[in-house]
């Protein structure tokens, strides 16, 4: 078994030898590009096994990926730099104007979502043989419905969109993941029989009520304590080291106490990233604490989609599926489409929306790797390894396919 060091040394050479030759030759955005090569390398090494097979490349780096252990990866480790790092360039005041399509859309969109996508998947699952339990087919909605953060924030870095929806975008990405592994948290309590505290609804309300508003408290008192602490020195490597000490500690301790550790980072960065330049840090700080927050998203985004494409290679796909994992693809952007479009069309009285949005939402509502950690956080079962094929499926499809896309719609249909 390979060492911690020597694991992390794996990931970061093929992260950074896949990132040179996208640059170099296929210029692809950075992270999909990543994304690309792992598959393909996934697929390479598969074909070198069966043609020749003496050779064992292609087990032995799923032996090294499996040591990853994905799910605590990201959302213990990744996420909440990544979620802080992304709210740390938003603009408050454009998402203060967007507050309720963005809250619309990352609550009552996510439930809709989660419904329809179960409604759908049992449906096709029943009608091919596969009997997918209803109560799993919302476990799957759950995981599938939020659009992931990093994949969103990453993608709007190389597509120009008005002002009003990049905010509903990022804003939406950014808050709609701690509702969705709330709902899904709900859900797999109930499937698995583990207890029953959630299952109404007064509980999940409860519990939806705890995890949003609790997480945003910690958040929020963090971030004026950093704040304060950043605005009594002048010193870029201690300020640098506070806003690390700031996402580490909000997370832990709003996890800790059952709250949102996603909405906490997130909170602390809106409040720091716009609070801090005009009244708390000097030119000089506010170059390091950006530039550098600015090289780990990139970096950790990089290497978490290469992740994602390496994970390919521990999947047991089991042939006896049938057409579900694709059937999902269609089903999730239907599913997608109609939770943007109640939102947009009943907030549009009140809220301007300029012309494609709800095609440019459906559209740019990327999976990413919270939905694949949530997957592989459920227990082993007989329903696990449909959905978690199906969650790849989805998530290799609106990365690759809606991500590569999404500049090109833009251009057509926002005006």
């Amino acid at each position: 078994m390979l060492s911690p060091l020597e694991l992390i040394s794996i990931l970061l050479t093929l992260t950074a030898i896949f990132g040179w030759v996208n640059e170099r030759f296929f210029k692809l955005p950075e992270t999909i590009g990543v994304l690309i090569m792992g598959l393909l390398a996934s697929i390479l090494l598969l074909v070198v096994e069966l043609v020749f097979h003496e050779v064992a490349l292609y087990e032995d780096l799923a032996r090294v990926v499996r040591q990853v252990d994905f799910q605590r990866t990201v959302l213990d480790g990744m996420l909440a730099f990544l979620l802080f790092a992304g709210a740390l360039h938003v603009d408050f005041s454009a998402l203060r104007d967007r507050a309720w399509v963005v809250a619309a859309m990352a609550s009552l969109g996510v439930v809709l979502s989660t419904l329809l996508v179960a409604t759908g998947v049992w449906l096709v699952s029943q009608a091919i043989g596969t009997s997918l339990p209803f109560i799993w087919a919302l476990v799957f909605g759950a995981l599938i419905s939020p659009t992931d953060p990093v994949a969103v924030l990453a993608t709007l870095k190389s597509v120009k969109v008005p002002q009003s929806l990049e905010a509903d975008m990022s804003g939406e990405s950014l808050f709609n993941d701690g509702i969705g592994v709330v709902v899904f948290t709900i859900m797999l309590t109930i499937a698995t029989g583990e207890g029953h505290s959630a299952a109404g609804f007064s509980g999940a309300a409860n519990l939806l009520a705890l995890e949003a508003f609790g997480g945003a408290a910690v958040g929020l008192a963090g971030g004026y304590i950093a704040f304060l602490a950043m605005q009594r020195i002048d010193n870029y490597s201690i300020e640098v080291l506070i806003s690390l000490a700031l996402v580490a500690g909000s997370y832990a301790l709003a996890s800790r106490f059952g709250m949102s550790g996603p909405i906490a980072v997130v909170v602390a960065g809106l409040f720091v990233g716009n609070r801090g330049p005009k009244r708390a840090m000097s030119d000089l700080t506010q170059r390091y604490l950006f530039g550098f927050w600015t090289l780990i998203d990139e970096i950790l985004n990089a290497i978490l989609f290469l992740l994602i494409g390496l994970e390919v290679l521990v999947l047991r796909l089991d042939p006896s599926l049938g057409l579900l994992p694709l059937a999902a693809i269609p089903i999730a952007l239907l599913a997608r489409f109609i939770s943007v479009s109640l939102p947009v069309l009943v907030l549009s009285r009140a809220k301007p929306f300029v012309s494609g949005t709800i095609a440019t939402l459906t559209w740019g509502g990327l999976k990413g790797g919270i939905s694949v950690a949530l997957a592989l956080s459920i227990p082993e079962g007989e329903h696990k390894s449909v959905i978690l094929a199906a969650t790849y499926t989805v998530v290799i499809f609106t990365i690759i396919v809606q991500g590569l896309t999404l500049r090109r719609l833009v251009q057509r249909v926002v005006t």
